[in-house]
């Protein structure tokens, strides 16, 4: 690796605007971030699930009687 081309790694406090807080390692001191995983609704289970092959099949019987 070519030496003083790498930015100094520091620890950084993560904040989240649903109150949730952190520490990770980041170029910057702090970071104020909008979603993480305590509120993601993939990671909260709160997620909502489209039937994609339900709408598949009634498009095809739409257009297959054509």
């Amino acid at each position: 690796m070519k030496k003083e081309i790498h930015p100094t790694s520091v620890e950084c406090a993560v904040s989240c605007a649903c109150g949730n807080e952190f520490v990770t390692k980041s170029t910057k001191d702090t970071l104020r971030i909008d979603i993480c995983n305590e509120c993601h609704p993939f990671f909260t289970g709160s997620e909502k699930i489209v039937d994609t092959a339900g709408r598949i099949e009634k498009f095809k019987a739409r257009y297959a009687a054509k």
